[in-house]
C-alpha cells in the first residue's frame, strides 16, 4: 500500500514556501541582489552589511485559494488550505545588529542577525469522502527555520555572509508536527475507509553561504549594480511520530527526510539612483536540488513500512522584480515611499507517478504588486509615534516603516496519468493568492 505525504500551498514550489518578506514579495521575490532590509537574513545574508544600527522586522502572509479536481470518470471535488485563509499564517521575524555602530569598531563592518522563517509552512484540506480519500483528506507541515547569521564587509565591493539553518517544529505553531490524514484503502488488518493519520517531528541542521558584489556605486556611495549569490545546503533528519488508526495509536513512526540544496544567482541594476529617486530592476534564479527528494518512506515500529516514493527532479524558479522609491515626499515630509511589482515563474519538480494532491506540483506564474512607507526622523508614524524620538530617548526607533504586497498565481492545469495511487489520476486546476504586510523598526 502506498500513501503520499507532504502538503503544499499552491503558491509555493512543491513543499517550499518561497516568499519570506513583504518588500521582496512585492517584487516577485527578486531581492537577493538588493537585500537591503532585515529579510536579507533569508534572501542574501551578505546584504546585512548594508544595514546600520539595529533592524527589526515582522512579516505575516494571509494565504487563500482552492484546488479543483476532475477524475477521468468525471467525478469532481475541491480542496483548500484549511479554510478561506490558511491558519496559522506563515510568519517571519528578523533581527540584525551592526556591531561597529554599537561601539565594536575593531570588528569592522560586521553584522549579526537572527531570523525565524517559515520556508515549508504548508496546508491542504479535501472532503472526507472525496475521490482520492485514500491519498489525503488533510495535511499540514508547519516547519520553522531558525537562522543565526553573520555578515562581514571585506571592502567597498565585496561582502560575505554565513549562517546556520535549524529546521524544527514548535508546539505552538499548528499541531507542532508534520501530519497527513487519509482513509485507509484496506488490507493489513485495518478495515477499508478507516480514518488514519501519519505524523512526525524532528530537527534538521543545514547552513548557508552568501556573497554580495557591488562593482559600481554612485557619488553618494550607493550601489548601482549588485550581484548576489547564495548557497543553502541540504538538511537531513528523521522525523519521529505516530501512526494513528481511528484516533488510536497503532505504531510509532520514523520518516527520513532530505530538504534540498538551493543555489541562488541575482543581479540588480539601478538605472536611476540619486538623492530624490531610486529605480531598481532585478532578475534572480533559484536552482533547487529536488533530485535528492527520493522518498518519504514511513517506517513503523511494528516492522512494516509504508512506501513513499517521490523521485522528484531538479527545477528552477525565475524571478523578475522592480522597485521605484521616492526619497522626499512633498505631501509627507520626512517620509519615503516605494512602489513595487514583479513576476515569478516556478517549474514543477514532481512526476505524474508520485504526484499527490497534498503537494500539488504545477508550473505556475506569479504576478505581484507592493508598496511601502518609511517614517524618518521628524515624522510621526500613525500621527502619534515620533520617528527618531527626542534626544536621549533610545527606545524610540530612528525610523518606522511598513510594507504591503499582493501576490496572485496562475497555475497551469495538470493532467495526471499513471499514478501509483490510481485514485489520484485526473485533471487539477489551481488558484491561489496571498496578501502580506510587515512592520520595520530601525534603531
Amino acid at each position: 500500500m502506498v500513501i503520499l505525504l507532504l502538503p503544499s500551498y499552491t503558491s509555493a514550489q512543491a513543499i517550499r514556501f518561497q516568499p519570506q518578506g513583504a518588500a521582496a514579495a512585492g517584487q516577485g521575490n527578486a531581492f537577493a541582489a538588493q537585500a537591503d532590509d532585515a529579510s536579507a537574513i533569508h534572501y542574501n545574508p551578505a546584504g546585512m552589511t548594508q544595514l546600520s544600527g539595529i533592524h527589526m522586522q515582522l512579516n505575516t502572509f494571509l494565504v487563500g485559494g482552492s484546488v479543483k479536481f476532475t477524475s477521468p470518470a468525471g467525478v469532481n471535488t475541491q480542496g483548500d488550505f484549511g479554510g478561506s485563509i490558511a491558519w496559522p499564517p506563515p510568519t517571519q521575524s528578523y533581527f540584525t545588529a551592526n556591531l561597529r555602530d554599537l561601539g565594536f569598531r575593531h570588528v569592522g563592518n560586521t553584522v549579526i542577525g537572527l531570523g525565524l522563517t517559515t520556508p515549508y509552512a504548508l496546508q491542504a484540506r479535501y472532503p472526507l469522502d472525496g475521490p482520492f480519500q485514500t491519498a489525503v483528506t488533510s495535511a499540514a507541515l508547519p516547519l520553522l527555520d531558525i537562522k543565526p547569521t553573520v555578515a562581514y564587509q571585506i571592502n567597498d565591493q565585496l561582502s560575505i555572509g554565513v549562517g546556520a539553518d535549524i529546521y524544527t517544529f514548535a508546539r505552538f505553531i499548528g499541531e507542532g508536527h508534520l501530519e497527513q490524514k487519509f482513509n485507509w484503502p484496506g488490507g493489513g488488518g485495518i478495515p477499508a475507509s478507516t480514518p488514519v493519520e501519519v505524523n512526525g517531528s524532528g530537527t534538521a541542521l543545514g547552513f548557508n553561504l552568501s556573497l554580495l558584489y557591488t562593482p559600481f556605486r554612485n557619488q553618494d556611495g550607493k550601489p548601482l549594480v549588485n550581484v548576489g549569490l547564495q548557497y543553502r545546503s541540504q538538511a537531513r533528519t528523521e522525523l519521529t511520530g505516530q501512526f494513528l488508526v481511528n484516533g488510536a495509536l497503532a505504531a510509532d513512526t520514523r520518516i527520513p527526510v532530505t530538504l534540498p540544496q538551493i543555489f541562488t544567482l541575482a543581479v540588480a541594476l539601478w538605472p536611476v539612483r540619486d538623492r530624490d529617486h531610486e529605480w531598481k530592476i532585478e532578475f534572480d534564479v533559484d536552482y533547487v536540488g529536488w533530485k535528492s527528494f527520493r522518498s518519504l518512506d514511513v517506517h513503523l515500529s511494528t516492522g512494516g513500512t509504508l512506501p513513499q516514493p517521490q523521485n522528484w527532479r531538479n527545477s528552477s524558479v525565475f524571478m523578475l522584480g522592480t522597485e521605484y522609491k521616492w526619497l522626499h515626499l512633498d505631501v509627507l515630509p520626512n517620509w519615503e515611499a516605494a512602489l513595487r511589482g514583479g513576476y515569478t515563474y516556478t517549474e514543477n519538480p514532481g512526476p505524474d507517478s508520485t504526484f499527490t494532491p497534498a503537494a500539488a506540483t504545477l508550473n505556475s506564474h506569479g504576478m505581484t504588486l507592493g508598496t511601502s512607507l518609511l517614517c524618518r526622523p521628524g515624522g510621526h508614524f500613525l500621527g502619534l509615534i515620533p520617528c527618531g524620538g527626542a534626544e536621549g530617548q533610545w527606545y524610540f526607533p530612528k525610523a518606522i516603516g511598513t510594507s504591503v504586497a499582493y501576490l496572485s498565481y496562475i497555475h497551469e492545469d495538470r493532467s495526471v496519468m499513471g499514478n501509483i495511487n490510481p485514485t489520484v489520476d485526473g485533471t487539477y486546476r489551481l488558484w491561489s493568492h496571498m496578501g502580506t504586510f510587515n512592520l520595520n523598526l530601525i534603531f
